[in-house]
């Protein structure tokens, strides 16, 4: 399990999706991003789908989760 916890792209709040990590100022989980990623998807095609992000929020998410990786 990743720490979001310092990555400044996204938030928890318990008032949203159950206080699942979201992109700051949406309601678009994070799992969607890595979930459509797996499936095929491209980065473009995620923020087709979901239109609330920036493409600077998922770089910023993608990068986060290549750090962790590498450190863990």
């Amino acid at each position: 399990m990743l720490d979001w916890s310092t990555c400044p792209a996204v938030e928890r709040d318990p008032q949203k999706l159950g206080g699942a990590w979201v992109f700051r100022g949406t309601r678009v989980p994070v799992s969607a991003l890595f979930e459509n990623l797996e499936g095929g998807a491209t980065v473009d095609q995620f923020l087709q789908w979901f239109p609330g992000p920036a493409r600077e929020q998922v770089d910023a998410v993608l990068e986060h989760a290549a750090r962790s990786v590498q450190t863990a």
